[in-house]
């Protein structure tokens, strides 16, 4: 392990459990999971892990830590370690020791006290006392004042009093070390993708460049799989990453910083040939997917130092229109990060920062620097304001565009595409619309459907490659014209939001044929509904048809089999004791299926299953669909190579 980079041993005895202050209990928490923790699925489960390292992000960003490790267990259990200063294992004030206060009381924790947390990560400090409360089994391992100590807890309680196991050897750190089994009964799944917890441990890698973070997953007998973060250039390297699909205007990263100010914020930015926005923000390391003041503050800068820089050096004396906010954005991917000592937050997610003096200081230190690198790169200023004309000349053919697909009355019939087969049902909440390829499958889905609830919009061919095309194309594509038009939410174009409160129907369901080509529709339609309906993919909104792909047949007997080891099992089940023949028919279209299988199988409610789109890493999905549908072939095969074990190719 690296060394603790802060040599202070004064620091570390200033740490104690007078340090751990207690705002208020654990009990609610099993009863209620959802509530500390988003939900019981997958995202519930990979958030205790979060929960946890960011107890070791806090010591890093204190100077106490600057190695990470997690390690996905051959039994599915999760171990994390780190070299910090080591959680307090004093007698506290509650009368048992300041470990056992941490692992088992509610909002309790060093972090509420600015004395030896500056800053901290985590949204509300529900901290590892929940991780411990929705575990079957947690083990705490402390290495403090030269001595090892343990805990260990079940359901949230502790099984005995902490316990002072050896002292520590010469060459051993401080540190915690914390494994947890995560409850089968609370928890839909136990079981951890490696993939999940590698990107958000890379960004967290990207947001503190002096920490190494490693993650290692023991299941497989043959191989440990295992990846270590570490970037120099923190997020200047971040943006780089997120780029690495599109072409750059300039190489060059534009790195803003000051970490020393009351209110410390880094910049990284760079444009490149797209034309799409792509901004992460974040807040003590909290990816703040609604943004608030600190991106106010930000965009406010870019868009009043580039325009006086154009005027100043006389680059608009051919622009034809006016510029906007908009089309300083365009093709922009930038990585904003700042340290607040009392974020509040507020939004849908509570992802949204709202501390009014964030702006000023974002304004003002963004302002000044972006000025001064302007003035010593007039290249690359001149690409960055012609790529600004060109996209102020695109949106207003786009606003042209866009009328065409305004949305008339929500529910008459006449502004509607003419190829919808609409429900009857008014209510959004139950109102169902599947967007089907091709009008054959088309013409099943609407004999097959429910009326009253399900509509169905068939679409011709592929539709538009939106990372491909500017905004007045997008907007002019007939396909594209119909899908806005029969959502009725109008588009995200610039500042101009969509309306959610107008969306017609509540599950936006993508169902296409089970081969190459319809695999190919889907991520164009998944594309097009992220990058111009993203908020319909936050909210839940979006899913993907699951259509079987197989029909297992003996007599008058049918099985349905939606993969190969669903298959084998329909065959041993029709077989039975029997030597009858079973006959097998693979599904490549949904035109094969009549309308009647096709309910039965994908559309009934009853027994259809359906894979809900969500965001759960907006960065990860960023860099998927530019990597796919971008015009860089290298990342595009290295991709394919390294995911090429998971496809199903038929011949």
């Amino acid at each position: 392990m690296e060394p603790n980079p802060s040599g202070n041993p004064e620091s570390k005895a200033d740490y104690g459990a007078s340090n751990i202050q207690v705002l208020e209990g654990l009990e609610a928490v099993r009863k209620r999971p959802a509530m500390y923790i988003g939900d019981v699925g997958i995202r519930g489960l990979h958030h205790l892990v979060y929960e946890v390292v960011d107890n070791s992000i806090d010591e890093a960003l204190a100077g106490h830590c600057d190695r990470i490790e997690v390690t996905i267990n051959k039994d599915g259990s999760i171990t994390v370690r780190d070299n910090g200063r080591g959680i307090p294992v004093d007698e506290h004030k509650e009368g048992v020791s300041a470990l056992e206060v941490v692992m088992t009381t509610l909002h309790a924790g060093g972090k509420f006290d600015k004395d030896t947390y500056k800053v901290s990560g985590g949204l509300h400090g529900v901290g590892v006392s929940c991780v411990n409360a929705l575990s079957s089994r947690l083990e705490a391992r402390v290495q403090r004042n030269g001595k090892l100590w343990e805990q260990d807890y079940e359901l949230g309680k502790p099984t005995a009093p902490i316990r002072e196991v050896r002292a520590m050897t010469a060459d051993e750190e401080s540190g915690t070390e914390v494994q947890f089994w995560p409850d089968a009964g609370i928890f839909q799944t136990t079981e951890y993708r490696f993939d999940t917890l590698a990107e958000r441990l890379r960004e967290l890698a990207y947001l503190n460049r002096e920490v190494y973070i490693r993650i290692a997953d023991l299941r497989e007998d043959d191989e440990i799989i295992e990846e270590e973060y570490h970037f120099e250039g923190g997020i200047s390297e971040f943006v780089t990453y997120l780029d690495e699909a599109r072409t750059p205007i300039s190489e060059e990263v534009i790195y803003v910083g000051d970490e020393d100010a009351d209110v410390p914020v880094e910049l990284a930015m760079r444009y490149n040939t797209g034309y799409t926005e792509n901004v992460l923000s974040f807040v003590n390391n909290i990816n703040t997917h609604e943004g608030g003041t600190h991106v106010s503050g930000f965009r406010r800068a870019l868009t009043r130092t580039l325009k006086g820089y154009a005027e100043s050096n006389n680059l608009l004396k051919n622009a034809k229109v006016d510029l906007s906010g908009d089309d300083f954005r365009e093709g922009l991917t930038a990585v904003l990060s700042v340290k607040v000592q009392e974020p509040q937050f507020e939004g849908q997610t509570k992802t949204k920062l709202g501390n009014s003096e964030v702006q000023g200081a974002v304004e003002s230190l963004v302002g000044e620097r972006l000025k001064i690198w302007l003035e010593d790169h007039p290249k690359e200023g001149k690409r960055i304001v012609d790529k600004v004309l060109l996209a102020a000349q695109a949106r207003d053919a786009a606003r042209k565009a866009r009328e065409l697909v305004q949305r008339k009355n929500a529910f008459s019939t006449g502004g509607l595409p003419g190829k919808l087969a609409d429900c009857a049902s008014r209510n959004a909440e139950e109102c169902e619309l599947y967007l089907v390829e091709g009008d054959s499958a088309g013409g099943s889905a609407k004999q097959a459907r429910d009326r009253h609830f399900q509509a169905i919009l068939p679409l011709r061919g592929k539709i538009l490659n939106v990372e491909k095309a500017r905004l007045d194309k997008v907007l002019a594509n007939e396909e594209i014209k119909n899908i806005v038009t029969a959502l009725g939410t109008g588009l995200t174009v610039g500042s101009e939001e969509l309306d959610l409160e107008k969306l017609r129907y509540h599950k936006v369901v993508v169902m296409t044929d089970a081969d190459v080509d319809g695999a190919h529709i889907r991520t164009l339609l998944l594309t097009f509904l992220y990058r111009q309906l993203r908020p319909l993919l936050e909210r839940g909104y979006v899913y993907v048809a699951q259509p079987p792909l197989y029909k297992a047949k003996k007599g008058k007997q049918e099985r349905y089999a939606w993969d190969d080891a669903e298959l084998q099992e329909a065959i041993v089940e029709l077989k039975g004791e029997s030597a009858a023949r079973v006959t097998v028919q693979r599904y490549k279209g949904l035109g094969e299926m009549n309308p009647e299988q096709l309910w039965e199988t994908t559309m009934d409610p009853k027994r259809r299953m359906m894979q809900r789109v969500t965001i759960d890493d907006a960065a990860a999905a960023d860099r998927i669909f530019s990597t796919l549908m971008g015009d860089a072939v290298e990342p595009r095969r290295k991709f394919i190579e390294r995911n090429a074990k998971y496809a199903t190719i038929d011949v």
